[in-house]
C-alpha cells in the first residue's frame, strides 16, 4: 500500500497482506476466512486499532473486521473510491404545507462516521438533513439554518441565549413550528433552558437528536426528525418539547416537556424518559396524539416573550458521604451568585456542611436544593436535617430534578441580581418544571441492549 494508505490506519500484518494483494482504501475487496467470504469496500482503520485486522463495509451498510492470518485470502475485486458524502438535492417544496424551520446545532443526528478515527464527527448541516430525509417534503415546507456545528457537550449558556434569539426570529417571521437538531448528551439541558427563555410561545419548539449516526442502518435520525417536524407543525400544543423514540422499535416517537425529561441510557434509542410527568404527545402512524390535557395551546396570535439571559456564576454541588464543605466555600469565594445542592433523599446534606451553607446565604448567594433521587419530591420538613437547612435559607425545589433545577437557577440569576427576587422566581412555576403533586408510579429501569 502507498503512504496514503498507511496513513489511514493499517499497519503490521494487515498492512502487509493488503499491500501484497494490491488493495487500496476504497477498493472493493473479497476476504476469505475459514470458509466464510466477506465482500465490500475496504475502509480505513481506527488510529487506535491493532495490526491484525482489516475492516470491510458490507453491502448491508455494516462494517466487519476480519482477523488476518496466514490462511486468510485477500483479493481485489474492483477499484473503488474513498468513502465520502455529498448532499443530495433538496426535494420540491409544496406551497400548501405549513412552514417549519430546522435549526442545526450538531450532534449525532448531524454526524457521520469518520473512518480515520472510527468515531463519529459533526458533518451534516440542517440542509443535509432535509436532503437525506425527502419524506419531510410531505410534512412541511422546510427552511434550514446552521446555528452551531458542535457536539452538545461544548454548548454553554451563551449558546442557549443565541439559540433562543434565533428561534424567536424565525417565529416572528412566520414559522409554524421550529425543530432543533441537537446532540443528545446535553439536549435536556438545552430543552430546559429554552423552556425558560421562550415564554408564551405561539407554536411548538421541538428538540430532536439521534443515538445512532445517520449513515448507520440502525440510525434513528430520520424517524426522529420526521416525527419532530410533524409535532412542530401539527401538534395543538405550544411548548418546548423533546422528541425521541418511545421504545427501541421505530413504531412511535414521544414528545416530552422540556423541563421534565432526562437522558437515562448511554446508547439506547429510547434513552429519554419523562421525570415526575407524562409525555405531552406521541407521534405514531403520522398522527400527533396528545397524552395529557395539561399543555399550553397553539395560538399564532400570542405575543411571546423572550428572556434569553443566563448567569454563568452558578455552581452545582453534588452531596456525597464525606463531601468537604470547603467546596462550597470555594464557590462562594470565586464569586458564585447561586449554588444548587444536589442533596440526598428528601433533601439533605451533611451537618458538616451547615456552616458553609450558612456563610453562602449570608453573603447573598442563592442556595437551592434538588434531590439526586430524580423521581419524587423534595420534602425538607420530614427530618431535622432538612428543617435545619430550611432555617439556614436553602430553597427547596419541589420535584425538579437536578439538571432542570440547575438550568432554572442559571436563568433566574440571568433575570435578576436581587437574591430575594431570585428566590421568588425559583418558587414560581414558569414552564411546567413543578408538578402540582407527585403521584405513585412504577419506574421502569432500562437494561442493556
Amino acid at each position: 500500500m502507498s503512504k496514503k494508505a498507511e496513513s489511514s490506519g493499517y499497519k503490521g500484518e494487515a498492512l502487509s497482506a493488503l499491500t501484497k494483494a494490491g488493495c487500496q482504501v476504497g477498493d472493493v475487496i473479497r476476504v476469505t476466512s475459514k470458509e466464510k467470504t466477506y465482500e465490500g469496500i475496504l475502509i480505513p482503520r481506527s488510529e487506535t486499532g491493532d495490526t491484525e485486522h482489516v475492516v470491510v463495509k458490507l453491502k448491508s451498510g455494516y462494517n466487519v473486521g476480519v482477523h488476518v492470518t496466514p490462511n486468510v485470502k485477500i483479493e481485489k475485486v474492483g477499484k473503488g473510491t474513498k468513502p465520502s458524502f455529498a448532499s443530495p438535492p433538496l426535494p420540491e417544496q409544496k406551497p400548501e404545507l405549513p412552514k417549519a424551520v430546522i435549526l442545526s446545532t450538531g450532534g449525532t443526528i448531524a454526524s457521520r462516521v469518520d473512518y480515520r478515527t472510527g468515531a463519529v464527527r459533526s458533518a451534516l448541516s440542517a440542509n443535509d438533513l432535509y436532503g437525506v430525509v425527502p419524506e419531510l417534503s410531505d410534512v412541511a415546507r422546510v427552511k434550514t439554518e446552521i446555528v452551531f456545528s458542535i457536539y452538545s457537550e461544548n454548548l454553554t449558556q451563551k449558546h442557549w441565549s443565541q439559540l433562543a434569539q434565533t428561534v424567536a426570529e424565525h417565529i416572528n417571521q412566520g414559522a409554524e413550528g421550529v425543530v432543533i437538531a441537537h446532540g443528545t448528551d446535553t439536549m435536556a439541558y438545552t430543552a430546559a433552558a429554552l423552556s425558560f427563555a421562550l415564554q408564551n410561545l405561539p407554536v411548538p419548539v421541538i428538540l430532536v437528536g439521534a443515538q445512532r449516526s445517520s449513515d448507520r442502518p440502525s440510525s434513528d435520525a430520520a424517524t426522529n426528525l420526521i416525527a419532530a417536524v410533524q409535532a412542530a407543525t401539527r401538534g395543538p400544543f405550544a411548548e418546548v418539547g423533546l422528541a425521541m423514540h418511545e421504545t427501541p422499535s421505530d413504531t412511535a416517537i414521544v414528545v416530552n416537556r422540556g423541563t421534565k425529561v432526562r437522558k437515562c441510557h448511554t446508547s439506547r434509542r429510547d434513552t429519554f424518559e419523562p421525570v415526575n410527568a407524562t409525555p405531552i404527545a406521541r407521534v405514531e402512524n403520522n398522527e400527533v396524539i396528545m397524552l395529557t390535557d395539561y399543555y399550553q395551546k397553539r395560538d399564532a396570535a400570542k405575543k411571546f416573550v423572550v428572556k434569553p439571559e443566563f448567569s454563568e456564576a452558578v455552581a452545582l454541588v453534588k452531596f456525597h458521604p464525606g463531601l468537604d464543605p470547603a467546596v462550597i466555600d470555594w464557590h462562594v469565594e470565586r464569586g458564585c451568585n447561586g449554588i444548587l445542592l444536589e442533596g440526598s433523599g428528601l433533601g439533605h446534606v451533611s451537618k458538616y456542611c451547615f456552616d458553609a451553607v450558612s456563610n453562602a446565604v449570608k453573603r447573598g448567594v442563592v442556595v437551592a436544593l434538588a434531590s439526586q433521587c430524580i423521581w419524587g419530591r423534595v420534602n425538607m420538613n420530614v427530618y431535622d436535617t432538612g428543617r435545619d437547612l430550611l432555617n439556614l435559607g436553602v430553597i427547596p425545589l419541589e420535584d425538579m430534578f437536578p439538571e432542570t433545577a440547575l438550568v432554572k437557577l442559571m436563568w433566574v440569576l440571568g433575570q435578576t441580581s436581587d437574591p430575594e427576587e431570585a428566590k421568588k422566581l425559583l418558587k414560581t412555576n414558569i414552564a411546567g418544571e413543578f408538578s402540582p403533586r407527585t403521584l405513585p408510579q412504577e419506574i421502569g429501569v432500562k437494561g442493556d441492549e
